[in-house]
């Protein structure tokens, strides 16, 4: 599972939309977010590199945890 420090997220809204933009990629992704830690946790068949792109297309600072 792969491990990213997202920032800017604050809501169910930021929730949904960081999953809905990973999942758009890999239907099948399971996406765990912690509001609280400000982490995201990916498990599917992306490289890094696509779920940052995608989270970052979203609007959010984003890096390796």
């Amino acid at each position: 599972m792969q491990q990213f420090k997202v920032s800017g997220m604050s809501c169910g809204h930021c929730v949904r939309a960081v999953t809905q933009a990973i999942q758009a990629l890999e239907q099948t992704a399971r996406v765990e977010v912690d509001l609280a830690a400000g982490l995201v946790r990916v498990e599917a068949g992306l490289d890094a590199a696509q779920i940052q792109t995608a989270i970052r297309d979203e609007g959010y600072e984003v890096a390796p945890a």
